[in-house]
């Protein structure tokens, strides 16, 4: 408990805190090893220990992810070698003989970044990143389940854009260059009213390429980026926390840009080279950055919130992995979002804000996060009351280990009075405060502080 300074060394005035014994998640009584333990000394210790990595469970607990996502693979490979699914019509001319839609008749030009760039760069970027701050993080575990995490994304999101591509495209800006149609201008001789309609008989050039021209939403490129690169973004803001408690270096804003302009780059480059239509990247960005976003969560224990976005969530068990697997003695099968002990694993690569150092921001709420208040032991102070004494005194909420909103807040009145003020949803930690106007008596000394419910 914090004891207000200005109490300090006021004659008769005594505090009596009863300790509480630490838990941990399981319930489970933990020693104070605070004094003899370094580590614990620098913020980063704990009195759990981790067995070490072992790759055989590793396979065991994700193989059945591995082979989901292979499986999905081949699945999304053999349809983006399929011919469109179905016929697909389209005007040529007007009956005036002008060109209906001049946006698909642009000549084809070389794609600026190939598919098969597009998809390396998506994967390999972030790839490189992941490995490189293993330079600090040290675990086997966490650089195999992030970047499976990564190929979680970038496998769903191109499943996800080859199906819609086949089953809906969609004409692509140079497709009546592609398509080289056998119909001249004048009086139409197509389907539909006014016989304006016509399908791919007319065409005349490469059927790949035809087919190719007749997929155009949503886009492969921008699908690809978004999935990988606003991964590595959540990755670098989670790892450098750049949106947190602190003010972080200026370089690690970058950092977390870099890659969502890269993102845009590859997207964008598409309408220069005239292979897609703007609301094409819209649509593949979108089914991107969803599956980034669910994968990046179902890896680490949050998206935004900087206390427990870089902390892998554990998996326990699985069709290969019946018998849970548990290697950090005193933690379940699952995340309880509630230690502010942290381990040298559990630890991001920056040390900035404290972490590592003993404190720091891993123990503060989030914006919005009233967790803050039971974190620091802050109740929701009240009004006290001077008893037989004093005009009102002001508490500020039960200071120390109050895990509830609210706390009694309690105001020494004078000629010895006692006011005591309840304030919130639930009773925090002792907090004396002189009341308000009313100077301490030397009679009537406070009685020892109440603990915290």
């Amino acid at each position: 408990m914090v004891i207000p300074r200005f109490l300090h060394g006021l004659p008769g005035v005594h505090f009596s805190i009863p300790a509480m014994a630490p838990r941990n998640s399981m319930g489970e009584k933990l020693t104070d090893r605070s004094n003899d333990d370094p580590a614990y000394q620098n913020g980063v210790g704990s009195q759990t220990v981790r067995s070490p990595f072992r790759f055989g469970a590793w396979i065991r607990l994700h193989g059945l992810d591995i082979i989901t996502m292979a499986a999905l693979g081949a699945v999304a490979l053999g349809v983006y070698f399929a011919d469109p699914a179905p016929s697909r019509s389209f005007p040529i001319y007007n009956l005036d003989g002008s060109v209906i839609y001049p946006q698909f008749a642009y000549p084809l030009r070389k794609e600026i970044i190939p598919i098969w760039a597009a998809a390396l760069i998506a994967f390999l970027v972030p790839f490189v990143f992941i490995t490189l701050f293993q330079i600090r993080r040290r675990s086997a575990d966490d650089w195999l389940t992030t970047n499976l995490g990564l190929l979680k994304s970038l496998i769903t999101a191109a499943t996800f854009q080859v199906f819609i591509k086949w089953l809906i495209g969609g004409l692509r800006p140079h497709f009546y260059a592609v398509c080289q149609p056998r119909v001249s201008p004048g009086p139409p001789t197509g389907n539909g009213f006014a016989q304006l309609m016509y399908d791919r008989t007319i065409c005349t050039g490469d059927p790949k390429k035809i087919n190719d021209a007749l997929e155009s939403m949503p886009s492969g490129h921008s699908t690809a980026a978004w999935a990988g690169l606003f991964y590595l973004a959540l990755y670098f803001n989670a790892q450098l926390k750049v949106m947190s408690a602190h003010n972080p270096a200026y370089w690690k804003m970058v950092m977390f840009f870099a890659p969502l302009l890269g993102a845009f780059l590859i997207s964008g480059a598409l309408t220069i080279d005239k292979y897609h239509h703007w609301y094409d990247l819209v649509v593949g960005g979108l089914i991107g950055t969803a599956c980034a976003l669910v994968a990046f969560r179902q890896t680490f224990a949050s998206i935004t919130d900087f206390r427990f976005n870089h902390i892998l969530l554990p998996r326990a068990t699985s069709l290969f992995h019946r018998t849970p697997f548990l290697p950090i003695s005193g933690r379940g099968p699952y995340f309880d979002y509630h230690r502010q002990q942290f381990q040298t694993h559990d630890l991001p690569f920056t040390r900035e804000g404290g972490w590592g150092l003993g404190g720091g921001e891993q123990g503060m709420g989030a914006p919005g996060d009233a967790t803050v208040l039971s974190a620091s032991g802050m109740g929701l102070g009240g009004l006290g009351g001077g008893h037989n004494g004093g005009t009102f005194g002001t508490g500020t909420g039960g200071v120390g280990g109050g895990m509830l909103h609210g706390g009694v807040g309690n105001g020494v009145g004078g000629n010895g009075g006692v006011g005591n003020g309840v304030g919130g949803n639930g009773v925090g930690g002792t907090a004396p405060v002189i009341g308000h106007n009313a100077p301490v008596g030397t009679a009537g000394v406070p009685p020892a502080g109440h603990q915290a419910v």
